[in-house]
């Protein structure tokens, strides 16, 4: 399998020591079989004298079985572990369009869901295995006492196997069922969460929502995991039938056919009533091994970066000019749908400029800044800086001049300075004033400890986190449509001109047309394409920009 091929890779060493001890506690169980049927059963004289030894291989045993278990437990957390962090760290590496394409849905439930079952099925691995060694060298002692009697056992156990298989692999097929379902619940519970505004206020679209969507996956779920239990326990009762007659057919055998005496057969009925536990045990772990090779296949096809353990960030270069040159993109392109296209974009933005930008929706605008930080790469077409191309290698070096306000921002908490150092204190206490959030933040040395706020007091407090990164470039998506009109004005005449004598490069996308006037340049996005609007029809955008995107 999958799954054990690559702990073994990781673990080798570790996986083989395990793998001794395990073969230790089986051989140890099958001792004292061998020893209860020597010095027990066939004792004459006082058989209290090979009781200490008795208890002793025991303890022994326990002590090697309980190990062994532990060990390789211990083991398959430690892979969890390992896998868990690499995952969210692939995450991270993830270019953000492959990460758009997947939906948070198929990460959250890869993150949960898909690693909680590879965390199950390492639980209950020490049973798959001991049970597996414990019936092979049950076997081999079988083997020994009587090959006939073994050789009519081996087809009975493996009529038995093949029985439990042949069920096990219908749980398989149903718990594939159950992990495509369960992404789509996850689906339904996000909208429950992030739409419960809307649905409070709307029950009819609550009740749509409930009945026509979660409910039908909800039945489709239960259906499928109540048919994956009825077929393991299905597997498990054959297996416990099965070798509880298996014991009826050795004494059969020894006492109808005379293939053995009494003790031999007592011997056979000890070590199969020994191996059922274990077989059984190992039956019912098998599902959660099937289980976790699911969500195993199912995180790797996510197809996220490759897994490299640092953090590579080159620091930012000085630079003068950036330059868009004849780039073109285009997403959701599939065989029914022709998707979207930006550009071709020429954009050239001088050091310390503040340019505006225009439209409507659906233009470009969002993609366009996507673009220029380097978040999507260009289908075609060239990012230059100072004329010198960005190749895909120095990507990171030049998202690195970017601060970035978008309008789906995620509201961090913690104030971090230049390459991830403390934040400078002076800088933090003077825009804390300008942006009027003195009194309402409150502070855990850099992190702000009460974020419960509007939502224009969180796009003032992600600004102050961006400007306390002192990076080159702002962008900001729309950032004053959720400030009052007081402060919206604040922002263009005061703290504008602020960030422009701290030599900021602002690319704000914006539709305050009353505003215009403080933009260096105004650009237009239309249908995928950039124009700059200069004289007359700058003029026209300024006095009423709803009736220039018409």
């Amino acid at each position: 399998m999958a799954l054990l091929r690559v702990v073994f890779h990781q673990y080798r060493w570790s996986f083989l020591a395990v793998m001794v001890l395990t073969m230790a506690s089986a051989v140890l169980g099958i001792g004292i079989i061998a020893f209860i049927n020597k010095q027990l059963m066939g004792a004459t004289e006082d058989p209290l004298a090979v009781l200490p030894q008795f208890i002793g291989l025991l303890a022994l045993l326990m002590g090697v079985t309980l190990g062994s278990q532990l060990a390789l437990t211990t083991l398959g957390h430690h892979f969890v572990y390992r896998l868990r962090s690499q995952l969210i760290k692939r995450i991270l590496d993830t270019d953000i369009e492959r990460l758009e394409q997947l939906g948070s849905a198929s990460l959250l439930a890869s993150l949960s869901s898909d690693v909680r079952n590879i965390t199950i099925a390492f639980v209950r691995l020490p049973e798959l295995i001991q049970g597996v060694i414990l019936t092979l060298c049950s076997a081999v002692y079988l083997g020994w006492l009587s090959p006939a009697m073994l050789g009519v056992t081996a087809v009975w156990v493996a009529v038995t196997v093949f029985g439990s298989g042949y069920l096990v692999s219908r749980v398989y097929r149903h718990l594939n069922s159950v992990r495509e379902v369960e992404e789509r619940l996850y689906q339904h519970y996000q909208s429950v969460i992030d739409g419960s505004k809307e649905l409070a206020l709307n029950r009819h679209r609550a009740k749509k929502l409930f009945q026509q969507a979660y409910q039908p996956d909800a039945d489709d779920y239960r259906c499928h995991i109540i048919r994956a239990d009825t077929f393991h326990l299905s597997a498990v009762n054959w297996s416990n039938i099965m070798m509880l007659g298996a014991i009826g057919l050795v004494f059969y055998m020894a006492n109808s056919l005379g293939w053995a005496d009494t003790v031999i057969a007592a011997t056979y009925s000890l070590t199969l009533l020994f191996l059922r536990t274990p077989l059984l045990q190992a039956v019912g772990a098998f599902p959660t091994l099937m289980s976790a090779e699911v969500a195993f296949h199912k995180v790797e096809s996510l197809k996220l970066a490759e897994y490299q353990q640092a953090f590579p960030v080159t620091p930012a270069k000085i630079w003068q000019t950036l330059e868009l040159r004849d780039v073109f993109f285009r997403y959701g392109v599939t065989e029914q749908q022709q998707g979207f296209e930006v550009g071709p974009i020429n954009l050239t933005l001088q050091r310390g400029e503040q340019v505006f930008l225009i439209g409507g929706n659906g233009s470009g605008k969002s993609t366009l800044a996507m673009l220029l930080t380097g978040l999507y790469s260009p289908g075609s077409g060239q990012i230059l800086l100072d004329g010198v191309p960005v190749s895909t290698v120095g990507m990171e070096s030049y998202r690195c001049l970017f601060s970035a306000i978008f309008t789906d921002f995620h509201q961090f908490h913690h104030l971090l300075g230049p390459e991830g150092e403390e934040p400078e204190a002076e800088l933090v206490e003077t825009w804390l004033q300008r942006l009027k959030m003195k009194d309402k933040l409150e502070f855990d040395g850099c992190r702000v400890v009460n974020p419960q706020l509007s939502q224009g007091q969180r796009k003032r407090l992600a600004l102050l986190l961006a400007i306390a990164e002192k990076r080159d470039i702002l962008l900001l998506d729309e950032w004053a449509a959720d400030q009052d009109p007081q402060f919206r004005r604040i922002f263009y005449r005061e703290l504008l001109p602020q960030l422009r004598a701290m030599g900021k490069t602002v690319f704000a996308i914006s539709h305050d047309d009353h505003y215009f006037e403080h933009a260096d340049r105004l650009l237009q996005m239309r249908a995928g394409h950039l124009v700059e609007l200069i004289g007359e029809k700058r003029q026209r955008a300024s006095k009423d920009s709803v009736a220039q995107l018409g």
